[in-house]
């Protein structure tokens, strides 16, 4: 692929923008088709009945704002409950999952074997699981060894409670080197599970300065920082997300240099933004191809209540 502005690192990056079937999205720009995985299965809290979420999740997909999901994730200790309801419901397409990885490593086959057998119901598009403290080369080999390579190795390094670990940067610059796709884990039911701006902008900067994607999990529940008044924890948003990686992607070094403080400061200010509409006005100024890079490197974020995430797009004017 050879457009022409758009820097050669990026080239193959941007056909992964997400599309449904290659087509245009109606009503969905871009910068936000099938950016949704419904994380329904995988929230922290009560287990989801399986029925509910599927039901939920077919409704969605039929619904206004469909064209903003993504794939389901389902955790792989569920996937024969969740074909079994698949089964019964019978979509009129094949569904996009995602599996979450929450029985080992030595599960992921059989895992895959299952839904290539039941490709008239379901897609697999990525796997997800977490890394151990250390992440190791010889873990991340296991890795593409149980993984194959049509399907996306999404991993998430271990990062302590403490914000501004070494460690856990080091962990996410050999996840990248080693070619999977990092995540960044955005919240949960405790406040450390919430990174702090500086571990999140040295993440992006990091990805930024990579040429990878990413994929940013549970947490976004709301377009701008905000701090949730039922638990007091400190909330990111999708939006300051999107903006942050559009600036970082912007003064993004190459492949290889070192990351500037200049870099990590601009994209600490838009994770640090609290007017939803200001940071929607700087993504409604972006033009197609800065989406396209912006999505070439954000390829998804999991929410767990996608409807409302929908709502508040169109309500700030970006869908």
């Amino acid at each position: 692929m050879d457009e022409p502005g758009v820097p050669a690192r990026y080239r193959a990056l941007v056909s992964t923008v997400p599309q449904a079937g290659g087509a245009p999205v109606d009503g969905v720009p871009t910068l936000l088709a099938r950016i949704l995985d419904d994380a329904a299965l995988v929230s922290p809290g009560p287990r989801r009945e399986m029925a509910d979420v599927v039901g939920a999740h077919l409704d969605a997909r039929a619904g206004e704002h469909g064209g903003l999901l993504g794939s389901l994730v389902v955790p792989v200790s569920r996937l024969q409950e969740f074909v079994a309801e698949l089964v019964k419901r019978r979509p009129s397409a094949p569904l996009p999952v995602a599996l979450s990885v929450d029985t080992g490593l030595g599960g992921v086959p059989k895992a895959l074997s299952l839904t290539s057998s039941r490709a008239a119901l379901l897609t697999t598009g990525t796997v997800e699981m977490p890394a151990p403290h250390d992440v190791d080369s010889i873990w991340l080999e296991r890795v593409t060894e149980f993984v194959p390579d049509e399907v996306v190795a999404v991993v998430e390094p271990r990062r302590p409670d403490a914000d501004g670990s070494d460690d856990w940067i080091d962990g996410v610059r050999r996840v990248v080197g080693h070619g999977c796709r990092p995540k960044l884990r955005c919240g949960g039911d405790r406040a450390g599970a919430f990174p702090g701006v500086t571990d999140v902008s040295r993440f992006l900067a990091v990805v930024a300065a990579s040429g990878r994607s990413f994929t940013a999990s549970i947490g976004l529940q709301s377009a701008a920082r905000h701090v949730d008044p039922a638990t007091g924890f400190d909330h990111h948003g999708w939006l300051n997300l999107l903006v942050a990686v559009t600036r970082a992607l912007r003064a993004a070094p190459e492949e290889g240099s070192d990351v500037s403080d200049e870099l990590v400061e601009d994209v600490r200010d838009a994770l640090e933004a609290t007017d939803a509409d200001a940071l929607a006005r700087e993504m409604g100024s972006v033009d197609e191809r800065t989406a396209m890079q912006v999505r070439a490197h954000l390829s998804s974020f999991g929410s767990t209540a996608p409807a409302d995430q929908g709502a508040e797009m169109a309500r700030l004017g970006l869908v």
